[in-house]
Order: C-alpha cells, then structure tokens, then sequence
C-alpha cells in the first residue's frame, strides 16, 4: 500500500502547489515533506527538488518565490483572481439559475484558483439578492435545443406564460409548437430560443424556461436563405429584451447627457452626425415594440424620434395610453388597468 501511494506522490505533489499556491503565496520544502507525509507518502528533500522539475518539463509553471526561507509555487494558471472574481460574479448575477445550481457552480470555478484567492474573493464579492428560476428545466431545454441544432431537426414544446393567480397557462390553446430552431441566446439573464416559423416566414422569439416537454421532433429543419443568412448580431442589436417586432430604421435626436446609453445599445459603430453643441443625430434600427418604448422613456426628453413619423406617432399613443390609464384609476382607484404582455413569444 505504501508502495502504491509512493507512485502517486507526483500526483499529490501537484495538488498541493495547486491548491495551497500562487503567485504571493508558496510552500517551502519541509511544508512539502509534512504535507506529503500526511498523505502518508514519505519524501526527501532532494526528491521534492527532482519532482518539481519533472512537473516542470511537464509544462506546469513552478517557480522559486523570493522568500525567506525559500519556498516553491504554481504562478501561472488558466484564470487570474481577477478572472475568477469576475466568473463567480457573473454566475451569481444569472437569474436563470437556481440556488443549488448557481451555488455548485461557484464551488467549482472558486476550485481553479488556490485557497488564498478564493479566501479573497469571498470578501470581495457581494451580491445582491436576486430572483431566480424555481426550477432547473432550463438546463435540460438547451441541451434539448443544442442537440436539434446539431441534427437538424426541428423542436417540438407547449410554451406557456402566467396568469393573473401566478399559474402557468399554455399559450395558443394549449397546442404543441414546432420549430425549427436557429440560435440559442442569453439575454438579461435569461436564455431565448430565436426560431424560424415556416408558415409565417418569421423569426419568433420564445423564453427557455417557459418551454414545457420540450423534444426534439422527427421532422427535418427548415433550410433556407433566410436562415443561412440569419444575423444574430444585428437581431439583437435591434430587439429589447427579445421582444419581435417590425424591424424599423428610426433616427433619434439624442442629447449628450444620454450618448453613452446610446453607444451601450447601439454599439460604438452606431452611425452620429452632431446637430448643435448638446445634441446629435443617430440613425440604427430597432423593433417596434411595448419594450422598445419602455426603454426610451427612460430618457425622457432627453431621446426624441425624429423619423419616421409613424413610429414617432406610436411613441405618443403609448405614453398617452399609460396616462390615460392613471387618470381613470384616480377617477376609481378601485378598478386596476390590465397589461396586455401578449406581444412577445
């Protein structure tokens, strides 16, 4: 038995550099020994010094640390510190993930770094509380949806939303929906389908977690132009918060105070022409939509749409709507307005 350990001493000795070192924090020679032996492996000190230089050759970078005494370390690894505090960050901020997935996730990223860099990070990083999905379907849904893009075959799913009680409804009287899947997105924390839908020869949108037996149907996919040459950068740049929509080329009358939420939307590419010292002219194209007006009523005056009219024209209905809505509830407070949200997949 101690025969068998003894061949597995390369192997424990680099689990101990990879889990007790870094770059600002190493392991002297005797710390290697007692740590091995508590393994009971027995080691010397000149076969620590060979061992290092086996995993050397073997490509991992360890290096002697300027310290007295002299100790050994692992400095160089996939992620930084940095790199790992944003990925754990990045994890606890998705909202499509549940609690236990979301806290075995971070467990296993904080495991690519040494016990002092995940001692940092857990005093650095806060999180807010956040909503979070109930349950871990979505998991299962785009393994579904990545295996009907790999086959190319289309999906079949109920797909449902709430109603007024928070009780799931099937939408479209319950009927199956078959599509043909062409992206899988994450988008504010949460994962759409983008698909094609052959008899409207559209791009519907639907939420990951609102799919229900979510399977991957006997029929071929839809193969045509409009897929092949489907952009997903300029889909998105264009939709709020994957909401359809007509795709609308709009021109905006911007102030400055507001420019850098618009190059956030729109991309630093997004085509300007100053119009005086405060304000500017911006040309993109959007999908008019609810959300799409939510998101430049944000800004106030501050966002004008100059053309096309038409939509500039909508604009004014839709705010005109929401104070209409508050005037008749200050006439009878006891009657609240409905919310049609319908408009998205």
């Amino acid at each position: 038995m101690d025969n068998e350990r003894q061949k597995l001493k390369l192997l424990h000795l680099m689990r101990l550099f990879y889990r007790h070192t870094d770059e600002q924090h190493g392991l002297s020679t005797p710390q290697l020994i007692e740590l091995l032996a508590a393994e009971n492996i027995d080691a010397e000190r000149k076969s620590i010094y060979r061992d290092i230089d086996t995993l050397r050759s073997f490509g991992f970078d360890i290096q002697k640390l300027p310290t007295r005494p002299t100790t050994y370390a692992l400095v160089s690894r996939s992620f930084t510190a940095a790199e790992l505090t944003l990925l754990i960050d990045a994890v606890q901020s998705s909202r499509f993930l549940t609690e236990r997935i979301s806290n075995k996730l971070v467990r296993g990223v904080a495991s690519l770094g040494s016990k002092h860099q995940v001692s940092s990070i857990a005093k650095h990083v806060h999180v807010e509380g956040r909503i979070r999905m109930q349950n871990e379907s979505v998991f299962h849904n785009v393994d579904v949806i990545h295996e009907a893009l790999a086959a190319k075959r289309k999906v079949a799913f109920r797909y449902v939303k709430h109603d007024v009680n928070k009780r799931p409804v099937a939408q479209g009287k319950g009927r199956t929906y078959l599509e043909t899947p062409v992206r899988l997105v994450y988008s504010e924390g949460c994962y759409y389908l983008i698909a094609y839908n052959e008899k409207y020869e559209s791009f519907p949108v639907y939420r990951v977690d609102r799919m229900q037996g979510l399977r991957i149907a006997d029929e071929t996919a839809a193969r045509n132009e409009a897929i092949a040459t489907f952009d997903i950068t300029a889909f998105s740049s264009r939709t709020f918060s994957m909401f359809g929509g007509e795709a609308v080329p709009v021109t905006l009358i911007v102030g400055e105070e507001v420019m850098s939420a618009m190059i956030d939307r729109f991309g630093k590419d997004v085509e300007v022409t100053p119009v005086d010292e405060g304000h500017a002219r911006l040309w993109t194209t959007v999908t008019a939509s609810p959300t799409f007006f939510g998101w430049l009523a944000q800004f106030g005056t501050a966002v004008r749409i100059e053309k096309p009219a038409a939509l500039a024209e909508q604009y004014a209905a839709y705010l005109q709507d929401i104070i209409a809505a508050y005037e008749r509830q200050e006439e009878d407070p006891g009657t609240p307005e409905a919310i049609d949200d319908e408009s998205k997949a």
